[in-house]
């Protein structure tokens, strides 16, 4: 049972632009959504947070005016519109989803749902 989906990943040249965007299935509680990317041989990290609950958002330094997460208008969907994209940017992007975000909001283990990834690939 898929519960957590992405799209919007691809190829783009340093300085372009991409959006992703993720859908969790209706029936989850998912006051809490937001991205992680994985780059080869390199940890999971969070990359930005949206807690609409609180009305929080939350961003990785790397990532800070460059990259906006927003809600949708259908329920439980997110976008994450990433601007000025750099080589470091390259990964695998992951849409994560729970309840409520964990104390450490970007703690991987914090979240229970998760989608499959969308390859985001930054070329000079």
């Amino acid at each position: 049972q898929v519960l957590v989906v992405e799209s919007g990943g691809g190829s783009v040249q340093a300085g372009g632009s991409l959006r992703l965007s993720c859908s969790a299935s209706p029936h989850l509680s998912t006051n809490c959504m937001g991205w992680f990317r994985q780059a080869p041989g390199k940890e999971r990290e969070g990359v930005a947070l949206l807690y609409t609950a609180l009305n929080k958002v939350y961003y990785a330094d790397s990532v800070k005016g460059r990259f906006t997460i927003s809600q949708g208008n259908a329920t439980n969907t997110v976008y994450l519109e990433m601007h000025d994209l750099n080589i470091e940017d390259t990964a695998m992007y992951y849409c994560a989803a729970e309840d409520r975000c964990p104390e450490i909001v970007f703690r991987v283990p914090g979240y229970r749902y998760w989608g499959q990834g969308t390859q985001v690939t930054v070329s000079s």
